[in-house]
């Protein structure tokens, strides 16, 4: 087994931390132990995964595994004896974690709070799980029983349980640190409270996580999880500068602090942290996303619930914060795109450990002092040993234990469920099959996506986000006339959804019915053209008319309004291509590969731009770069074989072919035609100048 480049590792999570905040804090001289962190390793934007809730990324943190592998897919689950609802649970997960990787491996590993760890698995250290602080009793002197399976080992909840704190426990005091005028609120506000029950939350888990660290057994990872950034922000971060309209100035002087100082209290706690794990501890500290904190925060105030919880979620930037440093980090390293599921594949390479081949994630093997060397195993799953995760017995469906339940109703062997209930079954099932959707969709999987979703649009027919999905898969799977069939009658009863509006002009684009597709673009336009969301869609949209002036004039938009976006800078390398202004193209591909180096496309297109201009070598190295993030890309192996075929190297040119061809047979998605706006369209006619 390789020698261990990290004597003891901690990974730290801050639900929600976001590199924006924390640069503007370091600018004030403020949050020194995080600052000396990165100032000693590497620091860099983490990308998400969709869709953005915590149990869901947290999950796939701990797994490297998309959600459809580890199985956790909603806050919330069915109870398996059928009677509501639980928080989602790690009975549920049916993967290894990197706990129980640990813990069969012989390390010591303890971990704190991590989302749907209840209840606690026997592990090879200390578990707290995500419910060990529930059930604080209203009064201040109740009896507080430590609620069971929030503690392994089990004999160390008593040893835990003071380390709780009620929000009663949170004194005027306390809260006057994060609201200094907390005299001048009115004793109607209810956001104090609400604030005192985040801040005793968050002191409870880093009293545990002290602990956990400092107890006296051989622990080679600790894990600690932080929610309070995240759970505070959907509270207060509309009081922070710049005001928004809605925020009266009293209320952004009275709360315009509290963002600013919760990200304090959590730089204070990883100096204690640190303190306790000792000085040759390497740290692994991230987000699973970030959050909006300037002109793109929405408003969530006087909104109906549904509404409500679509606008939360729209709080969530897409680049969360990752820093590594100490032992075994290459310091100053520059981490190219890493995402969430890189995470315990780096952290096994930390600590010298083989990666799971089953793994979505890579190791980020250029932030490792020395690199790696590439160990691997097929899977972590078929290895025996005593992980600690719950017997076969304990682990299930929860929704297939609630059909079970529901059959043996249907059978007249029991009573049926209350009606509320079965209601709030049913909710969750397809909140989770919706949210499995989403996977499936954004990890390149739209056919597995379709069936769900077309279930989910016919048993909900006026549900806009599952029209908008539906469109999306329709159209990436090149099912333009299915697409058109599907959302026509949708549009036509809900005209102001302008997302599937646009969905249906771009597929009525694609089936040739152009003039119909332009003249419903017009209309949209002339109507929802401000709404800055949708200024990529508006290009994309463009550019499969052909109208490619109108396409630049949006995506140049798109890429004011976020520079750190890579992909208006893929849609004007598109749009340089199709115009033939190949240097323009090439300089458009490499913009958006130092935005975020993993983004296929630009590779692909920067290809195709230096094929046309004459720099074949370029153009199949670009190829083969593109090639390695997203195998499945046909017209790239096309381009290949027909460049290395005229360079001369024939054995590269037959393999590139013969992939490309085996892509082809095994395709479930039709052919493009040449008119394609995608690479496709210059394959067919290769420059003969390459």
């Amino acid at each position: 087994m390789p020698h261990r480049r990290a004597k003891k590792l901690l990974i730290v999570g801050w639900d929600a931390a976001d590199w924006i905040m924390i640069d503007a804090l370091f600018a004030q001289g403020r949050m020194p132990n995080l600052k000396r962190l990165v100032d000693a390793g590497a620091r860099a934007d983490l990308a998400t995964l969709e869709p953005k809730l915590s149990p869901i990324l947290w999950s796939s943190i701990a797994t490297g595994k998309t959600a459809d592998k580890h199985g956790i897919l909603n806050f919330v689950e069915a109870n398996p004896a059928g009677d509501g609802l639980r928080v989602s649970s790690s009975t549920t997960r049916r993967t290894k974690a990197l706990w129980n990787i640990l813990s069969q491996s012989g390390m010591g590993v303890h971990t704190v709070s991590w989302y749907a760890s209840h209840p606690a698995e026997a592990i090879n250290g200390i578990c707290v799980t995500n419910l060990f602080q529930d059930g604080a009793p209203e009064a201040g002197r109740a009896p507080w029983p430590v609620l069971a399976g929030s503690v392994h080992p089990d004999q160390l909840a008593g040893a835990f349980a003071p380390d709780r704190i009620a929000a009663s426990g949170v004194s005027r005091k306390d809260l006057a640190e994060f609201i200094p005028s907390l005299g001048l609120v009115s004793a109607k506000d209810s956001r104090p409270a609400m604030l005192a029950k985040q801040l005793a939350r968050l002191r409870t888990v880093h009293a545990a996580g002290l602990r956990a660290v400092r107890a006296p057994m051989p622990c080679d990872c600790a894990m600690v999880f932080y929610e309070t950034i995240d759970t505070v922000g959907h509270h207060f971060m509309e009081f922070l500068p710049p005001k928004m309209s809605h925020v009266s100035k009293d209320e952004a002087r009275l709360y315009g602090e509290v963002i600013p100082r919760v990200y304090d209290a959590h730089d204070a706690a990883l100096g204690e942290l640190l303190s306790a794990a000792g000085p040759d501890t390497t740290v692994l500290l991230l987000s699973d996303h970030g959050f909006h904190s300037g002109g793109e925060r929405p408003v969530t105030r006087h909104l109906n619930e549904l509404d409500r919880a679509a606008a939360e979620a729209s709080w969530h930037r897409p680049l969360g914060v990752l820093v590594l440093s100490g032992p075994g980090v290459a310091r100053g390293a520059k981490i190219h795109s890493p995402t969430l599921l890189d995470i315990t594949p780096t952290a096994l390479a930390l600590l010298g450990l083989p990666v799971g081949a089953d793994m979505d994630g890579r190791v980020l093997a250029e932030a490792l002092d020395g690199g790696w060397d590439r160990d691997e195993i097929p899977s972590w799953d078929d290895r025996d040993g005593p992980s600690g995760m719950h017997e076969a017995a304990a682990s299930q469906n929860p929704f297939e234990s609630a059909d079970a339940l529901k059959q043996l109703i249907d059978l007249g062997y029991m009573p049926a469920l209350a009606g509320n209930v079965e209601a709030s079954l049913a909710l969750a099932r397809r909140e989770s099959q919706a949210n499995l959707a989403v996977v499936y969709m954004t990890t390149s999987r739209p056919q597995l996506a379709l069936p769900i979703l077309r279930t989910l649009l016919h048993d909900n027919p006026d549900e806009s986000r599952f029209a908008i999905n539906l469109g999306n898969c329709l159209m990436a799977t090149r099912a333009h006339d299915e697409c058109v069939g599907e959302l026509r009658p949708f549009f036509e009863r809900h005209t102001e959804c302008v997302e599937v509006g646009i969905q249906l002009a771009a597929s009525l684009a694609q089936t040739g019915a152009r003039d119909e597709a332009a003249r419903l673009a017009d209309d949209l336009e002339g109507t929802h053209l401000g709404r800055a969301n949708l200024a990529l869609a508006w290009a994309d949209l463009r550019g499969m008319l052909g109208q490619w002036d109108r396409a630049v004039a949006r995506y140049t938009r798109a890429k004011e309004q976020d520079p750190a976006d890579p992909r208006p800078l893929v849609g004007l390398a598109r749009a340089a291509l199709y115009t033939r202004e190949w240097d323009a193209a090439v300089e458009h591909c490499l913009d958006a590969c130092e935005i975020r180096h993993s983004t296929p496309e630009a590779h692909d297109f920067l290809g195709v731009a230096l094929a046309w201009l004459g720099d074949a070598p370029h153009a199949i190295q670009s190829f083969e770069i593109a090639l390695s993030m997203q195998p499945g890309l046909i017209d790239a192996h096309r381009f290949v074989a027909t460049l290395a075929a005229r360079a001369g190297d024939h054995a590269k040119a037959k393999t590139h072919a013969d992939a490309a061809a085996s892509l082809r047979a095994r395709a479930t998605i039709p052919e493009p035609p040449p008119e394609s706006w995608g690479p496709a369209a210059f394959t067919a006619a290769t420059p003969s100048t390459a």
